[in-house]
């Protein structure tokens, strides 16, 4: 007999003929999976590039070149939506200085747009290169890879040994040379586990001479280790003025293996990030609190460009006015370039909100949505097939259960 497995093909197809109609919404476009996954799911398979090399390693060699290269433009450049932001600022004539492992100028994508002296010349780690991607460089073939203030310049400076580990005078070094060449911002991918006082004064004469400061809110974590760390502050993140960063993933929310700290004025896309190195012409990912500082200081490259006469606490307060509220409120470079403030320095173009305020988990919401759009897909097409049978049961029947068109009166 024939005609259940006719009624279930009907019902079939009107359960799928429904699902354009009962699905859910697509989601937000930052919403997605992490980085990780979705670099595997479209062949961005690519190196990891470290923030320190082992310092016991003695003559190891340096970071390999890349041999691989992006296909696709990642998450962090479309979160802080680069492409439109450059129609109006690309951080032309700002030069940002870069406290960390050193930038390789002859680096692609970097050319002719970086200024180092001495060893900073000389990235090893791959680090500097990595992070001056971020902010000015220019895609090296890829514009939708390029940085965020793709016309600003840099400025290598060292903050770390050859291997990548942080010494505090190099970093007071550093800032005082970035002082006296006159840095419109300076970017410090460095964070000290101690307060220095020739660190606070350099950081204070650094602002008074008219430079945003801009520096990551802790160290990578040590892998190797095995305590739990409490909660802590880094300097010169903590310094009064300074703009503190941290990294967060495509949810909005801090990484799990993230060191906890306080007084975060930022978070910024900081995993799963593509950018180049010193050797080659590949890419790699980054994160961590570095790769965000980076970017914002690239933001606030782009607001120095847009709003030369604002003063470094005023370009501080634009990119923390127009982030997205959250826990720790996110970066928004194209409305930091964009939005008019009200003379509080509050927001008033955009309507956003000037306190912080928590992002909700929908993720509970989202799986009670599929629950109940399956339960409309399963009651819909059982009520299509209760129709169709009371509409083909009683012709069958005629018929005598044979297909249509046979001939013949129906037989007892």
């Amino acid at each position: 007999m024939k005609t259940p497995a006719r009624l279930l093909s009907g019902a079939g197809l009107a359960a799928v003929l429904l699902l354009p109609v009962a699905a859910p919404a697509q989601p937000a476009p930052f919403a997605g999976p992490t980085p990780t996954a979705d670099a595997k799911k479209g062949g961005q398979e690519l190196p990891g590039m470290p923030s320190a090399l082992d310092a016991d390693a003695g003559d190891a060699p340096c970071t390999p070149a890349s041999r691989e290269k992006a296909k696709k433009q990642d998450w962090s450049r479309q979160r802080l939506d680069l492409d439109r932001l450059h129609r109006y600022s690309t951080g032309e004539g700002v030069t940002v200085a870069l406290i960390g492992t050193g930038v390789a100028p002859d680096a692609a994508g970097l050319k002719g747009r970086v200024t180092a002296g001495g060893a900073a010349g000389d990235d090893c780690v791959g680090h500097g290169t990595f992070l001056a991607g971020l902010i000015a460089g220019d895609g090296g073939g890829s514009p939708r890879l390029a940085g965020v203030a793709p016309d600003a310049r840099i400025l290598a400076l060292r903050g770390t040994g050859a291997r990548g580990q942080a010494d505090t005078d190099l970093v007071v070094r550093a800032l005082r040379e970035a002082t006296e060449a006159r840095a419109g911002v300076i970017a410090v991918a460095v964070a000290l586990p101690r307060r220095d006082d020739a660190l606070t004064r350099a950081v204070a004469d650094a602002r008074r001479a008219g430079a945003v400061v801009v520096a990551a809110a802790t160290p990578d974590p040590d892998r190797r280790a095995t305590a739990e760390v409490p909660s802590r502050t880094y300097w010169p993140a903590g310094e009064p003025g300074v703009l503190s960063v941290a990294d967060m993933l495509p949810g909005g929310v801090r990484p799990d293996s993230a060191l906890p700290t306080g007084g975060i004025d930022l978070a910024a896309p900081g995993a799963g990030v593509v950018s180049g190195g010193p050797r080659g012409a590949g890419h790699y990912l980054g994160a961590g609190a570095a790769v965000a500082a980076a970017q914002a200081a690239g933001a606030a490259a782009v607001v120095r460009a847009t709003h030369p006469d604002e003063s470094p606490a005023a370009v501080a307060r634009r990119l923390t006015a127009t982030a997205y509220p959250a826990d720790i409120p996110q970066l928004d470079a194209y409305a930091a370039v964009t939005t008019v403030l009200g003379d509080s320095g509050a927001a008033t173009a955009t309507g956003r909100a000037t306190g912080p305020v928590a992002v909700r988990d929908t993720s509970a919401t989202d799986r009670a949505t599929d629950r109940a759009t399956l339960f409309v897909l399963l009651g819909s097409a059982a009520v299509l097939a209760v129709l169709w049978g009371a509409f083909a049961l009683p012709r069958a029947r005629g018929r005598g259960w044979r297909p249509a068109g046979a001939g013949g009166p129906a037989k007892d």
